[in-house]
């Protein structure tokens, strides 16, 4: 008797570790930023049920502003599934077809004249990424396309591999403005935007004030400000919160049917037989049926992290302005422990 009591005693002495030992969303949030790791915004959603919101630090250090709920990040790559839907919009508007080629629309140099849109939305179209550009000052979607001018040839046959390209995602936003007649800010602005509510969520121009932007810095909270002008592949500043609206659109194809929705998360065959993991905009995981969704980002002094489950209905959403303090890979690892 003593025995079965003693083992009853030791079996809910340990359950009771466990669950002691358990961490919430939360705890993981505090804990990178009390190690100086993270600092900015984080929204966590599991199975509909938001158990995340929170801000931390600074969205100006030298002026020792808050950062708030409202305040605005700038979401680097994130902009791309803006620019994926505003295509998809385009299409279903009869104003564009996916394998259409880019150059019945925008200008393109001679070697890239069969790119089709198609191949640029999965990255596969063999256009240059202008990564070392990146460091200009003031660069615009027009100073992209020259440099794609001065160049000679594709980087490989379309559809034959994968490659990341910034730049095709800036032809696909001239061609959003060309088939449009609107520029690229004022057609995410009127088709995204402001019927979601957007109202924190900006395309950056040389002329935009975002009363609540956050700065960027460095680790060592040295000014790391965003600083370029393309749009297409970057360009959005937007808050976990106004994300998690743009979640829940494309949950309920509110901007994009059904069709286009699945072709969006569908993986690509390529011509060498191997599968490209990226859809329309977004990384593309399956792990035993569950499939899950996301895209990253990271410029200067910025990084955003958006992953989605999309049979759980499940997200985690985080912006930073302290970009390369932040591990954003460990910190998804650590999240999604605490929601799975």
């Amino acid at each position: 008797m003593k025995t079965l009591i003693w083992n009853i005693l030791t079996a809910v002495s340990l359950i009771v570790q466990l669950v002691s030992c358990k961490q919430y969303p939360q705890d993981v949030v505090n804990k990178y930023y009390s190690q100086g790791e993270f600092n900015g915004s984080v929204l966590i959603v599991k199975n509909g049920q938001m158990v995340c919101d929170t801000t931390l630090g600074f969205r100006n250090i030298e002026k020792g502003l808050k950062a708030d709920k409202n305040t605005s990040f700038y979401i680097a790559s994130l902009s791309k599934s803006f620019t994926a839907i505003a295509i998809l919009i385009s299409e279903q508007k009869g104003l564009l077809k996916l394998d259409d080629k880019a150059s019945m629309f925008v200008n393109l140099p001679e070697y890239a004249e069969n790119v089709t849109v198609r191949q640029l939305l999965h990255h596969t179209s063999g256009i240059r990424d202008y990564e070392n550009l990146f460091s200009k000052k003031g660069l615009t979607n027009q100073d992209v396309i020259n440099w794609l001018f001065n160049l000679k040839n594709l980087d490989f046959i379309p559809d034959s591999q994968f490659k990341y390209s910034n730049s095709g995602y800036i032809i696909l936003a001239q061609i959003i403005e060309k088939v449009s007649g609107k520029s690229y800010p004022d057609f995410i602005r009127e088709q995204i935007i402001t019927p979601l509510k957007m109202n924190n969520t900006y395309v950056y121009e040389s002329n935009t004030v975002i009363q609540n932007r956050a700065s960027g810095y460095n680790k060592q909270k040295k000014p790391d400000d965003y600083s370029i002008l393309t749009t297409g592949d970057g360009g959005i500043y937007s808050t976990p919160e106004d994300l998690y609206k743009f979640d829940q659109a494309l949950r309920n194809y509110t901007l994009i049917n059904k069709e286009n929705t699945i072709m969006m998360y569908s993986p690509f065959q390529l011509t060498s037989g191997q599968t490209s993991n990226y859809g329309f905009a977004w990384f593309l995981e399956n792990e035993s049926g569950e499939k899950s969704v996301m895209h990253t980002g990271g410029l200067n002094g910025f990084k955003a992290l958006f992953w989605r489950d999309l049979k759980n209905n499940s997200c985690i959403i985080a912006l930073t302005n302290q970009g390369d303090a932040f591990p954003l890979g460990n910190f998804l690892h650590d999240i999604k422990k605490t929601i799975q």
